[in-house]
């Protein structure tokens, strides 16, 4: 499929002409074909979201909530063509697509109710007839980055609550998913929103470094936000913290999920299957670390294997939980996650084999500190056991990484899962639930190595505005001089 870019509500080619492939991570043939943008046309787009911006940024709420909602309709009426899209792009399932597709358009209606919510305060002077107010007012051009692993979701999530406060955005497409990205940007065009207010800009992989610090660089981008890896993400940092610009990063994850003595083993076995293998385990909350207290670990684990091994893996395009992961090389990074922790005692008791793209779901038990598996963040449906012997010894494991997005605590004593919940290092703790989800109304980020600031809801009103301070003053008061 050939793929071109949005600028300025037109599709373009690349200036250069140039263009680069995304190939299908299961067939290995041509998935899309999409524009190697450069320098030059970092400034076309630029230059268009900055011209759209006076003009959308006077746009009321109620026109702006009535376009997010008509982007919702468009969204929503197109599963087939982002299913067929993420599919050959990504290597995900058809089930996945749908979903996703049905949270991004949740999302841009929960951003069209908050049209009206952006709102200020009147705070008390102590200077005699002064009205004194705290507003809230759009801070221009906002620049999204997107991963490929939620890619309808999260392409969505980086410009919704920013179009709701008035902004013009910049969607800087995944590499991995340049077309489902495009598809995105298609659907504001569709929508009716005005030339320039949604632009979505592709690059080949290589010039991936240079046209990000082009974008961050340019002074008329005043925002930015990036959801991917935490690598990539502290350069993001650095880029916004050298230009001045306010970032919001949602980054990497290694999700603990604690099973206490006193949890409903079947439960939290329930929500570890779902929590651990949802696509393929290629998401930012997936379970990455199963916490289970000794005294029910048997158990667990026994129950756990028996649900991971029948999970069905192959073709994406067929009926799979698990179809491919995003290439090759993912797959065999599970291969090596395996060997080091069978080599330093741990045991496979589920999976264990990969075909091609395909890796089966896997749990590893036994996991110990200094195994891969313990340490770094899979990526992909390997997933390990570590048992411990107390509560006091769950929560250590839980805070000992550099991450802290979600996580997860089964008992149920409600209370002691309270108290737990608080002392877990995470952005994100869910009680009696898997560590994998979202709701567009929430406030979703993470801490530490998983980075800061808020999507969703009122939450995100902060990260897309100015707050300003603004008097209306006596003009006769008296002065000391």
């Amino acid at each position: 499929m050939d793929i071109q870019q949005i600028i300025g509500g037109k599709l373009v080619g690349a200036i250069s002409g140039r263009t680069f492939e995304r190939i299908d991570p299961f067939t290995g043939k041509v998935a899309s074909r999409s524009p190697a943008s450069g320098v030059d046309d970092v400034k076309a787009v630029v230059a268009a979201a900055h011209s759209a911006f006076p003009g959308w940024s006077k746009t009321g709420p109620g026109a702006r909530r009535a376009l997010l909602n008509k982007a919702a309709d468009v969204l929503a009426s197109k599963v087939g063509d982002f299913t067929e899209l993420l599919i050959a792009e990504t290597g995900g399932t058809g089930p996945w697509a749908g979903f996703n597709t049905m949270l991004a358009a949740g999302m841009l209606r929960e951003a069209a109710g908050m049209t009206t919510q952006i709102q200020g305060d009147i705070i008390p002077s102590d200077k005699p007839g002064t009205l004194s107010m705290a507003i809230r007012q759009p801070a221009g051009v906002c620049l999204g980055i997107a991963p490929w692993n939620a890619p309808i979701i999260l392409g969505v999530r980086a410009l919704a609550m920013a179009l709701a406060c008035g902004n013009t955005v910049i969607l800087k497409a995944s590499e991995s998913c340049p077309g489902l990205h495009v598809t995105i940007g298609k659907v504001f065009l569709e929508a009716g929103f005005p030339e320039g207010v949604v632009n979505v800009i592709t690059n080949a992989p290589e010039d991936a470094a240079a046209v990000v610090e082009a974008l961050i660089a340019a002074p008329e981008v005043k925002r930015v936000n990036f959801t991917g890896s935490t690598k990539v993400g502290r350069r993001i940092g650095e880029l916004c913290g050298k230009n001045l610009k306010p970032a919001l990063l949602e980054l990497g994850g290694k999700a603990p999920m604690i099973v206490l003595e006193d949890a409903d083993i079947d439960a939290a076995v329930n929500g570890a299957i779902f929590g651990a293998f949802a696509n393929m385990g290629q998401i930012c909350m997936s379970t990455e670390r199963l916490i289970v207290h000794e005294a029910i670990a048997d158990a667990f684990v026994a129950k756990l294997a028996a649900r991971a091994s029948k999970l069905p893996a192959g073709d994406p395009r067929g009926h799979v939980v698990l179809g491919s992961l995003v290439s090759p090389a993912s797959a065999e990074k599970m291969d090596a996650f395996i060997s080091d922790a069978t080599g330093k005692g741990a045991a496979v008791v589920a999976g264990g084999k990969r075909t091609g793209s395909v890796v089966e779901a896997t749990v590893l038990d036994h996991v110990k500190p200094g195994m891969r598996a313990y340490d770094e963040e899979s990526f992909g449906p390997v997933k390990p056991i570590i048992r411990v012997k107390d509560e006091e010894e769950a929560i250590r494991i839980a805070n000992d990484t550099e991450y802290g997005l979600s996580s997860s605590v089964y008992s149920r004593d409600i209370q002691r899962a309270m108290a737990v919940a608080a002392r877990i290092e995470s952005g994100i703790c869910h009680i009696n639930g898997p560590t994998v989800g979202d709701e567009a109304q929430m406030p979703f980020g993470g801490v530490k190595g998983s980075g800061y600031g808020r999507f969703g809801g009122k939450a995100a009103i902060a990260e897309f505005t100015d707050l300003r301070w603004i008097t209306i003053e006596d003009p006769h008061q008296h002065y000391p001089f």
